[in-house]
C-alpha cells in the first residue's frame, strides 16, 4: 500500500480528512489533516487534540508498516488551505482562492497565476471569476492543468470590536 493512502486510510479512519502529506529535512513527515465537509461547520477548527489522536494512531500505523521517518508532525491546513480534489473545489466554491496553472493558457500572455472567487465545478471543469484588466472574468481549467491551489485567507481584525 502506498505511504499516501495508508495514511488516508487512518486519517479518515477517524473522522479527519487528510489534506497533504510533506517530507521534510532529516526525516521528518508532515501531515496536514481537516474535518470532512460534512464536519467542518460544527465541529470548527482542528484542535491540539486532533492533532494528538491522529499521531498517536499514525505512530502505531507507521510502526508496524515500516514507514520509515523520524519525526512525525500532524497539523491543520492553516487558514490558505490547498485546494486539491474536485471534492475540495466543490467544498470551497464561492471562497477566494489562488490558482496556479502548470503551463499558460492561449492568450493569457504567459500569465499562470490567478486569484479570484472559485466556481462549482461543471463536470471536470473548474472556474474561477477573476478581474482581469478588461473586468471579470472567468477562467476554466480541469485537475490537469493545475500546479497548486490554496485559499485566500480572510481575517476580520474587528470582529466583535465595537
Amino acid at each position: 500500500m502506498q505511504q499516501f493512502d495508508l495514511i488516508a486510510k487512518t486519517v479518515a479512519g477517524l473522522g479527519y480528512d487528510l489534506v497533504d502529506v510533506e517530507r521534510g529535512e532529516r526525516g521528518i513527515l508532515r501531515v496536514y489533516i481537516d474535518f470532512t465537509a460534512e464536519d467542518a461547520a460544527e465541529k470548527g477548527l482542528i484542535t491540539v487534540e486532533d492533532c494528538a489522536t491522529v499521531s498517536h494512531q499514525l505512530s502505531h500505523v507507521l510502526t508496524v508498516e515500516n514507514v520509515a521517518y523520524e519525526r512525525l508532525e500532524i497539523s491543520s491546513p492553516g487558514l490558505d488551505r490547498p485546494v486539491r480534489t474536485m471534492a475540495d473545489f466543490e467544498r470551497f466554491a464561492g471562497e477566494e482562492c489562488t490558482v496556479k496553472l502548470r503551463t499558460a493558457f492561449a492568450g493569457s500572455a504567459n500569465r499562470k497565476t490567478y486569484t479570484g472567487v472559485l466556481q462549482a465545478p461543471q463536470g471536470d471543469k473548474i472556474g474561477l471569476e477573476f478581474e482581469s484588466k478588461d473586468g471579470p472574468a472567468l477562467l476554466e481549467f480541469t485537475l490537469a492543468d493545475l500546479d497548486k491551489a490554496r485559499l485566500v485567507p480572510q481575517v476580520d481584525f474587528k470582529k466583535g470590536k465595537a
